[in-house]
């Protein structure tokens, strides 16, 4: 069973999974890092009462059989007309967190009125995915372990162009779903002038899925991203951004 840890308000039916609407958020993301250091940030109480349609989360079929629990945190950044305009997930297993993703894509709040009306906001929202059976003691100790060692991480079918830099200059951490899709990334290390140009950059390449098995499966890969950063090594321009993530 998947449940929100913080109060999530009215839960209605909600309009189904919109993968591409994540997909088409990931430029925009990169974009708004700047504006967003000074958006309202909304404690999860105080935007679950905002909360107007939340897309029903299902807990993935995979991850249940193979005994998969766990946490997932998801920023939000809602935008003034109150749909999500970004969704990044600060930490969690790929299989539930790519299930949360699929799901906080579509859900609608009330905007947030501040003083000078509307705005758009920020907020953190948990997950929790518990199984709930009789019979604990046939729950693997180890299981999430055991399923990743039985993983085959994805890879990079088509990647940097031929023009690239020689040297990468900006490393991420990408959530690819079961289609191989980009669905999430995180920056861990490079110059932050250079991120947009990374994340554009990674909209050009293709990626093989994990795989489980026969099954496609969504999972993390690092990857180091070749930026032109000639104008900002002529400035002496290095510094450190970025989170790391989580598997």
């Amino acid at each position: 069973m998947a449940s929100l840890l913080q109060p999530a308000g009215a839960c209605r039916q909600g309009t189904g999974v919109a993968l591409l609407c994540l997909l088409a958020l990931l430029p925009a993301r990169a974009e708004s890092l700047a504006g967003e250091q000074h958006l309202a940030e909304l404690g999860a109480k105080q935007a679950s009462r905002l909360l107007l349609l939340q897309a029903p989360l299902e807990y993935p079929v995979l991850a249940k059989v193979n005994y998969i629990q766990g946490r997932v945190t998801v920023r939000l950044v809602v935008g003034a007309d109150g749909a999500v305009s970004t969704a990044h997930v600060l930490n969690g297993n790929p299989l539930l967190a790519a299930a949360v993703l699929n799901s906080v894509a579509t859900w609608r709040y009330r905007p947030y009125v501040a003083k000078s009306g509307p705005s758009p906001f920020e907020t953190k929202v948990e997950v929790s995915f518990n199984l709930h059976t009789n019979r604990m003691d046939l729950v693997p100790t180890q299981a999430e372990s055991d399923f990743r060692r039985q993983v085959k991480p994805p890879e990079v079918l088509t990647g940097p162009e031929a023009s690239a830099a020689p040297d990468p200059s900006v490393r991420l951490r990408l959530l690819l779903n079961a289609q191989g899709k980009v669905i999430d990334f995180e920056i861990l290390k490079g110059i932050p002038s250079l991120f947009e140009k990374a994340t554009k950059a990674i909209t050009r390449w293709s990626f093989r899925p994990a795989r489980w098995g026969t099954l496609s499966v969504p999972w993390y890969l690092d990857v180091d991203v070749p930026v032109d950063n000639s104008a900002q090594a002529a400035v002496g321009v290095q510094r450190a951004g970025g989170r790391p993530g989580t598997e």
